[in-house]
């Protein structure tokens, strides 16, 4: 017997299209449902976005800056690296660490969906998310660095990385010039968000 697929059936339908107006409508249909605690919710949201946020990957690269071989055994196998420094967990897992250079600039994507390392990095930014970013940074990844205020010269190959639910990955930015005398903590401080997913550079002091 023929099913009518009409959009009345779906309750994702009756959802506005703007994506934080469909946020705030999922969470008020859990809430009023009990499937979820408001304030719970707004707590793990604060963590994210402002204790972990990029703070914890900043002070990974911050000491790979400082440490030759705490950076080589990052670069080598990150997962006990940062497991050690209490950085793991749920969309954590497998990390793999990639470092830019004078002739490789590395970008992360998810060409999927929006995989990210959470634990080091925080709530992904709506960007990284977002379909015209997931495509692009594939194709053009030069154009994308471009209008991210990131100009590399020629000779300098880009590396794109897929990031999974099986492997997800962080760029290790180049230390800006000027920073030999910075001791760890302000060396933390220079470290962006977008440098360590490769769509910016590192801060100079």
């Amino acid at each position: 017997m023929p099913h009518d697929h009409s959009d009345h059936d779906h309750p994702h339908s009756l959802l506005p299209p703007d994506p934080a107006l469909r946020v705030k409508a999922l969470e008020t249909i859990l809430t009023q449902k009990g499937l979820i605690d408001p304030a719970a919710l707004d707590e793990i949201i604060d963590t994210y976005e402002n204790k972990i946020g990029p703070k914890n990957g900043a002070h990974v690269v911050a000491r790979a800056w400082s440490d030759p071989d705490f950076k080589a055994a990052l670069l080598e196998n990150a997962d006990p690296v940062l497991a050690e420094m209490g950085y793991y967990g749920r969309q954590g897992e497998h990390m793999v660490v990639v470092e830019n250079t004078e002739s490789v600039h590395n970008v992360i994507v998810c060409t999927l969906c929006s995989c990210y390392p959470w634990p080091l990095l925080g709530i992904p930014p709506g960007w990284y998310k977002s379909d015209a970013y997931r495509a692009r940074a594939v194709r053009e990844p030069r154009k994308v660095l471009a209008e991210f205020g990131v100009t590399l010269h020629k000779e300098q190959a880009v590396r794109v990385w897929d990031s999974t639910a099986e492997v997800r990955y962080l760029v290790l930015p180049k230390r800006p010039e000027g920073t030999d005398d910075m001791d760890e903590a302000a060396l933390t401080a220079l470290v962006t968000r977008d440098s360590m997913i490769g769509c910016g550079l590192a801060a100079r002091p």
